[in-house]
């Protein structure tokens, strides 16, 4: 059988005493293409909250999960398609896509374990060269270095944004169907996830809000007509007085109608904030990862609270369909690109927190 060789930054089993680990760049190999898979040559790539977890081995070893003693991390990216199977229908060599990281569907399509994260015999685009089922790749247009490093961001991000609140929005209408999106309050917080949600929910016409402690980030969310609450003005002795005051002043006292919470931190003062029959949705956790809840409380106030994870295809199509006819894309205009060199960089800014983008950008092959 064919073996292809490339160079990976790579992440290696821990010992048993455990400890964090660290990315290695080395050769790797893999085996050549089946009938239904594509090689491909990563483009960008985006750092995500899945790949520090993996490097600090936080909640678990990926490598002895997987089974495996080295893997290959990076599950959010743009790619360029080298070759195909000769039963690939999604993508043709030469075509642009985005990296579709479904690593092992259930029977309905939606995934169970993630690819270049926990889908064992997967790879992610810190590689110079992957392989990819046909079923993990979305075509998108070729365009200049910042059209594609927004694609790089939107792959798993957006992506996970869309079918987040297909299902979220859906729960808020089987209870308030009658009431007009101008009155329905969606407030975030959390990443890039968090963003790309509030910007669908406020181009359906609700009133966003965003939590945020950097001046950058602020100001960002003013420029996309998102209101801007400066979590830094929360006392550290009356965080959750101070916070929940905040959202009953923007409110207007009705309290949050729809919550995205991909944060974890502070889960009992996000309840808190939601109005009665609010929607509390995540999609996947920071900080927290079992929270207690007073069910009797829940019921009273008809909170209904969403958990998904990623995407099937389908969704993962309709969601680049809509930002192709919407321009439902990051802007990435003037942010960091760290270079192929630089991985390890990022990966230790990433882990200290002094990252201001929502989408930290890593150059495979692209231009930085």
């Amino acid at each position: 059988m064919e073996v292809i060789e490339t160079e990976a930054w790579v992440l290696h089993r821990g010992e048993p005493a455990g400890g964090a680990g660290h990315l290695v760049r080395e050769p790797f190999t893999f085996a050549g293409l089946g009938v239904d898979e594509v090689l491909a040559e990563p483009l960008y790539g985006c750092w995500e909250g899945n790949m520090d977890h993996a490097v600090r081995r936080v909640p678990v070893d990926v490598c002895a999960l997987r089974g495996e003693d080295r893997v290959v991390l990076g599950n959010a990216g743009v790619v360029q398609i080298v070759a195909t199977g000769r039963a690939v229908t999604t993508v043709r060599e030469g075509d642009v896509a985005i990296v579709f990281c479904n690593g092992v569907p259930d029977a309905h399509g939606y995934p169970t374990a993630i690819l270049g994260y926990d889908a064992p015999g997967t790879m992610g685009v810190l590689a110079r060269r992957i392989k990819l089922a046909q079923h993990q790749v979305i075509p998108v247009p070729p365009g200049p270095p910042a059209a594609m490093a927004a694609w790089a961001a939107f792959s798993l991000r957006y992506v996970t944004a869309w079918a987040n609140w297909q299902v979220a929005w859906g729960c808020w209408q089987t209870q308030m169907r009658g009431v007009p999106a101008d009155e329905v309050f969606v407030c975030g917080w959390g990443g890039g996830v968090s963003l790309a949600e509030l910007t669908l929910a406020r181009a359906m016409g609700c009133r966003t809000a965003m939590i945020a402690s950097t001046p950058a980030r602020l100001a960002l969310l003013r420029s996309l007509g998102i209101e801007a609450i400066d979590r830094r003005t929360f006392a550290p002795d009356a965080f959750e007085d101070d916070f929940l005051a905040a959202l009953r002043g923007w409110t207007g006292g009705r309290g949050v109608s729809i919550f995205v919470d991909n944060l974890g931190a502070h889960y009992r003062s996000t309840l808190k904030a939601l109005g009665r029959q609010g929607v509390i949705t995540t999609s996947g956790w920071k900080r927290g990862m079992n929270f207690s809840t007073v069910r009797a409380m829940e019921c009273i106030a008809r909170h209904l609270h969403v958990f998904t994870h990623y995407a099937r295809y389908a969704e993962g199509q309709a969601a680049v369909a809509f930002a192709l006819e919407h321009g439902w894309t990051p802007a990435l205009d003037g942010e960091r690109r760290y270079a192929w060199d630089a991985i390890p960089q990022l990966a230790s800014d990433y882990a200290a927190g002094t990252i201001d983008s929502y989408f930290p950008i890593y150059a495979i092959h692209g231009p930085v």
